[in-house]
């Protein structure tokens, strides 16, 4: 299943619920896009296995941690998971826009 196209995704963080839009565009085993939420937008690449992604980001706020993302699309949706350096993971849903 491709994930091309434009996401409204959620993660559960420790804070509450916070929202990202993803647009995204594959490649073979590659993917690039950007995402956009509260703090700002940042260009994004990552791996596609099947139909699954993977992707990491660095983040300054609340404090500076790499966020590592693991996402399986199926579908319009997709769900996953984020590692959020040392505070563990949160879980992440996503839907086609």
């Amino acid at each position: 299943m491709s994930a091309d196209g434009n996401w409204k995704i959620t993660i559960q963080s420790p804070m509450g619920a916070q929202e990202v839009e993803a647009s995204i565009k594959t490649n073979g085993d590659t993917f690039t896009g950007t995402t956009k939420g509260r703090m700002g937008e940042q260009s994004v690449e990552g791996k596609v296995n099947g139909d699954t992604l993977t992707w990491s980001t660095s983040i300054s706020q609340p404090m500076p941690m790499t966020l590592e993302f693991t996402a399986t699309v199926s579908g319009d949706s997709m769900s996953g998971n984020v590692k959020l350096g040392a505070f563990g993971s949160a879980p992440l849903s996503g839907v086609r826009v």
